[in-house]
């Protein structure tokens, strides 16, 4: 599997006004190939969205399809640009 991790730093207004929609974007990501997981998670300062796809080819669409909604669906002048790490998953743990 391939990971990637975006790291946003934002307002805590940016998420209030996210917060609402992000079914919608869970909806949307579930709808891709190759998809595996999506986690849009709230942090001390903004957020971040770990995007899990079973391979690097199958990052493409999902990322973005990810930003293609964040642009669309999220007030844009209170974004950041991202931090942004990727990689291959080496081990996969769940309960």
């Amino acid at each position: 599997m391939h990971v990637v991790i975006r790291k946003h730093a934002t307002s805590p207004e940016y998420i209030d006004q996210t917060r609402p929609k992000l079914a919608h974007l869970e909806e949307t990501m579930r709808g891709l190939p190759g998809f595996v997981a999506y986690y849009f998670v709230e942090t001390e300062d903004g957020f971040t969205t770990i995007t899990i796809t079973e391979d690097e080819t199958g990052t493409a669409e999902p990322m973005g399809r990810a930003i293609t909604w964040m642009q669309e669906n999220t007030p844009e002048d209170l974004l950041g640009a991202p931090e942004v790490t990727e990689g291959l998953t080496l081990i996969s743990a769940t309960r």
